[in-house]
């Protein structure tokens, strides 16, 4: 492989191979490195502590998803013997056995931060997590009456004989197994039972302040039922307590041509928790016994065993912790000018396009967008698309009124959307009982855009009022990740949204749009377009350049047409939050292409492309990743940015400031590996600190 990859490293640009492996990376793997480089971040002192703890935690809750869909489908693969290599010429067994040596360092990497660094700095700060031999006498007091009154009555202890076979656990459920000795009360001998812990109980306990000693102390659940568990076995000596945790593939397969697409999902729904074992946790203590019992019970070769040096389920270990000092200094998101002088939103969207980059600038003008248009007499309908939000969020809530209040009101909602399926039907089910329409969009494509319609009477005219964004409309999320919004009276473009809308909720031909692309019809193959013109450009002499902004990259013919433009001159620069299967930096090949992720306190969420244009710039928001998914499999959006301002705040606000992070920035090198960006004697550029102090 080495040396076929330095013939290519010559090759000119009529005899390069683009199907060779050597130019791309594994997508599974790439998955893999951005998880590790989340776990940095609890490693970085520039982090406030609670906040290190937390970056700890979401390594733990992306290694669970990671686990559930991703391994589980390699390793279906793999069993359905569908062992095809993928466009960097692994075969699903090999990338296998590179994740299982990734992961298995990666879990014990994790435990020694926990343990060696996280929380000896938690306890100078007196925040304690005690073992049960730390517990003082009044400790183990107000533990045991925990235990009594909170805990016992729902646990349900499972004895292991031939009248009891080994239970079904949920995915990811908390579960001890304990060995024991001596005869139950109908003289069985048994020597092992299974514990399940209650999903109901909080996993952290925090002890009163009067018997804390000063600071915030915390006990596990684990530990408590640990300390207790011969109770559960009256007569029997529990010998030894083992904490296990099972994942499960939680990928579902759902019939698209199901009449009800909602009643479909609910029967998936419960098929999630119980799918097949992908991975089992264990207590670092347990005997192997039982671990070779445990693998034997789920049908797990040894490789899928991870021993935890710590508590089993690390994502649900965090507490409220009320230490400003250890946090992340709070701010107040910015309401753009034009907003706080008009005196409602239509008519500041009359003078302006309006641009917003969450979190730095406020939600609350696409809440109030959608509050106005639901209380304004004259406004007629409102549609709107709906991804992840939640039945109690203010967005469904205002939906609602308007619908209670007249308006028409259409929501279209992905009820598909990957663990947020039982939450979006409850929010159609809450919108349809308040009068609105809802449709589930389009079978065999999930409806991935983000886009809000209002329709309002003024005069004898009919305006239309549009917002698009790149995120969700979820106001949680708007707080912790960075995502543009658009809010605009455009014509053509408030028309280009009237004719999705058709095309979501009616049937038809694929309408021709003004200004918006929309997958999976022209934004693939404009895409393309456009970069191959600044290719044709730079070989003409004129200037080319391409910087992109997005989460992943995965597409063959997108990466296949940057390659392709990197030799022809053009400056490619990418910045990829997670995914990215394009090798950049190969001298003759891919040499004018580097690609950077940016770890930090934002998830970073924004979808931005720039093409140089011969010197008139154009530019995109989208709600679409460049993946095969997203292009091919998926309703989504791509709104350029018209207003020249507001498309020099992009260039400058979302592209070149990334450009220019020096810490938080990781590098992508030719080899594969990230290298974090060093300032060395250069002062620290942090885009999201310098986009904080700008804009909010």
């Amino acid at each position: 492989m080495k040396a076929k990859r330095m013939r290519y490293m010559t090759a000119s640009l009529d005899t390069i191979d683009l199907q060779n492996p050597a130019l791309y990376l594994n997508r599974e793997l790439s998955i893999l490195d951005f998880n590790l480089r989340v776990l940095e971040q609890a490693t970085d002192a520039r982090h406030p502590l609670i906040e290190r703890l937390i970056f700890l935690l979401i390594f733990s809750r992306n290694l669970d998803e990671f686990f559930e869909i991703r391994v589980a489908g390699l390793l279906q693969l793999v069993s359905f013997g569908r062992s095809a290599p993928g466009p960097d010429g692994l075969m699903p067994h090999d990338v296998l056995k590179q994740i299982s040596q990734i992961c298995h360092a990666a879990v014990d990497r994790q435990y020694r931060i926990l343990n060696e660094e996280l929380l000896p700095a938690l306890a100078a700060e007196n925040i304690r997590f005690l073992r049960r031999e730390e517990w003082n006498d009044k400790q183990s007091v107000w533990v045991r009456k925990y235990f009594k009154e909170q805990v016992l009555p729902v646990l349900t202890p499972i004895g292991l004989d031939p009248a009891h076979p080994f239970p079904r656990l949920v995915n990811k459920s908390l579960n001890f197994i304990v060995s024991l000795d001596g005869k139950d009360a109908f003289g069985r001998q048994m020597s092992l039972a299974v514990v399940p812990a209650p999903r109901s109980l909080p996993r952290v306990i925090r002890l009163p302040d009067e018997i804390s000693d000063g600071g915030d102390q915390h006990v596990m659940l684990s530990s408590i039922i640990h300390e207790h568990v011969s109770e559960l076995f009256p007569g029997m000596t529990a010998n030894g307590c083992y904490q296990f945790r099972v994942t499960r593939n939680a990928d579902m397969n759902v019939d698209e041509d199901a009449e009800d697409l909602a009643l479909a999902l609910k029967g998936e729904l419960l098929s999630r928790r119980y799918g097949a074992a992908v991975r089992l946790e264990v207590a670092d203590n347990c005997p192997r016994s039982i671990i070779d019992y445990l693998l034997k019970q789920f049908g797990l070769p040894d490789e899928a065993l991870y021993q935890c040096n710590g508590p089993v389920n690390l994502a649900r270990m965090l507490s409220n912790f009320d230490r400003p000092n250890l946090k992340f200094p709070p701010f107040r998101p910015r309401i753009p000018s034009v907003l706080q002088k008009a005196d409602n939103i239509f008519e500041a969207m009359q003078q302006q396009d309006i641009l917003l980059m969450h979190p730095f600038e406020s939600f609350a003008p696409v809440i109030d967008f959608l509050r106005q248009a639901a209380r304004d007499p004259n406004v007629l309908a409102i549609k709107q698309t709906l991804y992840r939000s939640g039945p109690d969020s203010e967005i469904v809530n205002v939906l609602a009124e308007a619908a209670r209040n007249g308006k028409e009101v259409t929501a279209v909602i992905e009820l598909r959307a990957r663990f947020d399926e039982e939450s979006n039907i409850e929010v159609a089910n809450k919108l349809q009982q308040a009068g609105a329409i809802v449709v589930y969009g389009i079978v065999g494509y999930k409806t991935h855009a983000k886009m809000i319609l209002v329709v309002r009477r003024e005069g004898r005219k009919l305006m239309r009022y549009v917002h698009l964004g790149t995120g969700n409309y979820h106001a949680g999320n708007a707080r912790l990740y960075t995502d543009y919004g658009l809010l605009t009276a455009n014509p053509e473009m408030a028309e280009d949204v009237h004719k999705l809308f058709q095309e979501l909720t009616g049937m038809g031909r694929v309408l021709r749009l003004k200004q918006l692309l929309h997958a999976p019809f022209t934004l693939h193959p404009q895409l393309l377009h456009m970069i191959e013109q600044e290719a044709q450009n730079a070989a003409s002499g004129i200037p080319g350049r391409i910087i992109v902004k997005i989460n992943s990259l995965t597409e063959k013919h997108i990466m296949q047409a940057l390659i392709k433009a990197s030799q022809a001159g053009v400056r490619i620069d990418l910045i990829v939050r997670s995914v990215c299967c394009l090798r950049p930096g190969i001298p003759g090949i891919s040499e004018n292409i580097t690609v950077r992720s940016i770890v930090g306190r934002f998830l970073e969420h924004t979808r931005v492309f720039y093409f140089e244009n011969g010197g008139d710039p154009k530019v995109f928001c989208s709600s679409a990743d460049w993946m095969d998914r997203n292009l091919f499999q998926r309703v989504e959006t791509c709104f350029p940015i018209l207003d020249p301002i507001l498309r020099d705040r992009v260039i400058e606000e979302g592209l070149n400031t990334y450009l220019l992070d020096n810490t938080q920035a990781w590098l992508l090198q030719p080899s594969g590996e990230w290298l974090r960006a060093d300032a060395g004697e250069e002062p620290p550029h942090i885009a999201q600190q310098v986009l904080l102090k700008k804009l909010t």
